[in-house]
């Protein structure tokens, strides 16, 4: 069959008949309770000025200390094809009496209009990761039809803009929840309403709000609280909080599948060796079946997390073998464990240094798991620029000493400490008699990203060098990346 015989046998959908546009002006007046003023139809929705694009819907939102009616001019300068706003403005528009009120109800009727098998991903650890790959499994094998939540929209204001983006032809809708405080992911999942509900991990991340590990699994678990009838909820078998988990599920009357090494793990890990070129080539019993393929991004999380992908594509009937090339195609993301080749000179004289790029987000876990793939990686030298892991309230400074064994067991060279908060990890690694442990790294302790970035440079980049930077996002250490790599965003 040639190519034109096979565009012209591309199955009929019955959703075909839907229309193109993802929200026209009646749609928008209906779902907000507002007043159009204007015919249009948008592409998109968004809520900031920089953004949108032409054929956008923007939402002049106001908040504590910005008013989006400021910017709405400049929207319209954009090319968007109206504006939500609480007040008559020139151009195309909807009129309502609270514009992020207005948001939520166009978020609700994007849910109720949608036939989409919904996927609701929450964790202390890997729910972004997770969330990605889930969207390049099932958007491979819906042909397209997948819709996710971009970036890390996944608080009060981005989980509603992110359904308010779901076209109403969908398939699959993949949605982040994310938290600081209990009953924060029960509001959003509400909201989302998810077939699928997923847990990825139970980190200390946020623990200075929650108190306790224990306190942030039950926090977490209000994630099935949404769940639609019939729904699942999927979480790690291997967490100690397993059991905690399977309660709130249970409590709910909902059906709890899990991923893991565990034996009663629904989605089993049997094999995991390195592949070629890095990554990971995985075995897993699913129970009727057994699957092999091969994960990307390297790390032990990633074969956990690769289990936790092919739990959610199998509870909602997709197609495993699509899910497989995902993964093993799949890179790392910006701040989340995107790899760039840096040029460099002298060192091992290839020319090229390796920079790890995990500058957005850091708790203990995700520190120890991403020091964990340094130490595996082959490097003339290892070298960790680590910021400061925040909202660990009391627990901070054990948590950041804890730091010490994983910097050992890596074989770090060099480690340039970034924050108040890590000075004592610094003083731990300064003690005599630490290195009894192991090779202990060189020290530079920094109060900014800017110094970190000014003692990297001192130290020199070489070629065979392996750079992981890592730090929470406040920390600033999205700069030195930049730096490196010389972005100008």
């Amino acid at each position: 069959m040639n190519a034109l015989a096979k565009i012209l046998a591309w199955p009929i959908e019955d959703d075909d008949e839907l229309g193109l546009a993802l929200w026209d002006a009646v749609e928008v007046a209906r779902a907000v309770r507002g007043v159009a003023v204007g015919q249009f139809q948008v592409s998109g929705v968004e809520i900031d000025s920089r953004d949108v694009m032409p054929g956008d819907l923007f939402f002049a939102l106001k908040g504590e200390a910005m008013d989006g009616h400021k910017f709405v001019a400049a929207a319209f300068a954009r090319g968007a094809a109206a504006v939500v706003v609480d007040r008559p403005v020139d151009g195309p528009h909807v009129l309502v009496d609270d514009t992020t009120a207005a948001l939520a109800l166009l978020a609700k009727a994007a849910r109720q209009r949608s036939s989409a098998q919904i996927i609701g991903v929450t964790g202390s650890v890997g729910k972004t990761g997770v969330k990605e790959a889930i969207f390049a499994a099932l958007d491979r094998s819906s042909r397209g039809q997948a819709h996710r939540s971009v970036k890390s929209y996944n608080n009060h204001v981005g989980v509603p803009l992110s359904l308010a983006r779901m076209l109403a032809r969908a398939k699959f809708g993949i949605f982040e929840m994310g938290m600081n405080h209990a009953g924060e992911i029960a509001a959003l999942t509400r909201q989302v309403r998810p077939n699928i509900a997923v847990i990825t991990t139970i980190a200390p991340a946020h623990i200075e709000m929650l108190g306790s590990e224990e306190a942030i699994a039950d926090a977490k678990a209000e994630i099935f609280q949404g769940l639609e009838p019939g729904g699942i909820a999927i979480v790690p078998a291997d967490s100690p909080h397993y059991a905690r988990l399977k309660g709130a599920a249970d409590r709910l009357g909902v059906t709890l599948q899990s991923f893991g090494r565990s034996a009663h793990a629904t989605v089993r890990l049997l094999d995991a060796v390195p592949a070629p070129g890095g990554g990971s080539l995985i075995t897993a019993d699913l129970g009727d079946r057994r699957i092999c393929y091969t994960v990307a991004e390297p790390g032990e999380h990633w074969i956990a997390n690769s289990l936790c992908v092919m739990a959610v594509v199998r509870a909602v009937g997709g197609d495993l073998g699509a899910a497989g090339l995902a993964l093993a195609e799949m890179q790392g993301l910006k701040g989340r464990g995107a790899r760039t080749v840096l040029t460099a000179r002298g060192g091992d004289g290839s020319g090229q240094a390796l920079l790890i790029d995990e500058s957005y987000n850091a708790n203990p876990a995700s520190m120890r798991a991403t020091l964990a793939q340094l130490g595996q990686t082959s490097a003339r030298r290892r070298i960790a620029v680590l910021g400061a892991m925040k909202e660990l309230g009391e627990l901070g400074p054990a948590f950041h000493a804890a730091l010490l064994e994983p910097l050992v067991v890596a074989k770090i060279d060099q480690v340039i400490l970034v924050g108040d908060e890590m000075q004592v990890l610094a003083d731990e690694l300064g003690k005599p008699g630490k290195s009894l442990l192991g090779k202990l790294p060189a020290i530079a302790h920094c109060g900014s990203a800017r110094d970190a970035l000014a003692r990297l440079r001192e130290l020199g980049v070489e070629s065979g060098d392996a750079i992981l930077v890592k730090g929470s996002n406040s920390v600033g250490l999205g700069t030195v990346v930049a730096a490196l790599t010389q972005q100008k965003d």
